[in-house]
């Protein structure tokens, strides 16, 4: 009880009336359950709740020269910093018009001259109850907003080292790098965001989408784990048998995150493209790639952008078996392969992003030389 009245004692009424009568004895029948402050016109109140600190009710005098109370009161609750502070009309006589034109301003209530001091107190103390509720609701949305927020940041950061770790360990079997994680995320990327406004794929390529894109792009080669040693690092063509071998690493990496889930128990919507991408990035668009034969529109988006983006990069590296393409042949073996290996319209995005492609390939380049070469190919690139 002694809280609720130190509480009490430590709040601030304004009182604004223009006749000294008025504001000394609002102030007599406030001072005893509150801290009372006063002015004597419109004007004088905004001047001092603008300086601040601000009051938690404002007991305002309508009938004022220069400024009457219903500007004062449009003024405070015009303005953010105050329109959460309880206004409460006095004055000797009002009309309905009066009571819908004041409440139309944002006014609370209205008390009536000469007032009675029991009255006053009790109106006093509902206003700033119902405000302190307001402000714990307030409070409390804000704290859960920033809950949620914080909530799905740790979520977010979740996958990326999910992803992170599961591609990590497939990099260190590869002979392929990190930087070609790195750069097919980006290429990712990029096709998506030029793909997303053409009729065949807008539906797909929201902006929740791409990052999901953008984060499972590293995923694709997981499989290559369960790929021996002599068959995965072999520096030149496979064998048939061989190469049947390496296609498993297409399956091989859809159920290792299969098996993450079910270990979680749960199926998990942020892997869902992983997954695709992890077993169809090496179908083609005719029909003739692994490991289903998926032909056209059967093999998913998620996979055909990746395809784009992977063979790009494995044309422009360099691999134990092969030394790189510059980037102007690698664009057209892409472009040849329009309709048999690729989408055909996705190939059209690639041409029109391939400046874009190889400024990623140089930014994530492996090597200070392939940086230089990169560089030196965005020149004459330019000077073209």
């Amino acid at each position: 009880m002694q809280n609720l009245i130190n509480q009490q004692h430590e709040m601030t009424i304004l009182v604004v009336d223009d006749t000294p009568f008025n504001l000394t004895l609002m102030s007599a029948v406030l001072k005893k359950h509150y801290n009372v402050k006063e002015a004597s016109s419109g004007i004088d109140a905004l001047t001092m709740i603008r300086s601040g600190p601000l009051p938690d009710l404002i007991l305002l005098d309508i009938m004022m020269p220069k400024m009457d109370g219903y500007e004062v009161c449009r003024q405070l609750k015009a303005d953010p910093a105050t329109a959460n502070v309880p206004v409460i009309f006095l004055t000797a006589n009002v009309s309905s018009d009066d009571e819908e034109k004041g409440f139309a301003l944002g006014a609370v209530d209205y008390i009536t001259k000469p007032i009675r001091q029991r009255v006053v107190l009790a109106r006093i103390k509902t206003h700033l109850q119902l405000k302190a509720s307001a402000d714990f609701l307030e409070d409390k949305a804000a704290f859960l907003e920033n809950e949620v927020a914080r909530r799905s940041r740790e979520i977010e950061a979740i996958q990326d080292v999910t992803i992170l770790a599961m591609a990590s360990m497939a990099e260190t079997r590869d002979n392929e790098t990190g930087n070609h994680i790195r750069r097919t995320q980006f290429y990712v990327r990029a096709l998506a965001d030029k793909l997303k406004k053409h009729p065949r794929f807008s539906y797909f390529l929201t902006e929740r989408c791409i990052n999901m894109l953008f984060k499972s792009a590293p995923l694709h080669d997981i499989g290559k784990v369960g790929i021996p040693d002599h068959i995965l690092l072999k520096p030149g063509r496979f064998t048939p048998e061989e190469f049947e071998l390496m296609k498993a690493h297409t399956t091989l990496g859809r159920d290792a995150i299969i098996n993450a889930e079910r270990r979680l128990g749960i199926s998990v919507d942020f892997l869902n493209h992983a997954k695709e991408i992890a077993y169809s990035h090496q179908e083609k668009w005719d029909g003739s790639g692994y490991p289903e034969g998926l032909a056209g529109d059967a093999i998913p988006i998620s996979a055909r952008i990746m395809a784009v983006a992977d063979v790009y990069d494995a044309l422009i590296s360099r691999r134990p078996y092969k030394n790189p393409f510059p980037h102007d042949k690698a664009v057209q073996m892409i472009i040849d392969g329009r309709g048999s290996h690729f989408d055909p319209d996705m190939v059209d995005a690639f041409v029109e992003l391939q400046d874009e492609f190889l400024a990623i390939s140089q930014r994530y380049a492996d090597s200070e030389e392939e940086i230089e070469e990169k560089t030196r190919q965005i020149e004459r690139m330019r000077g073209a």
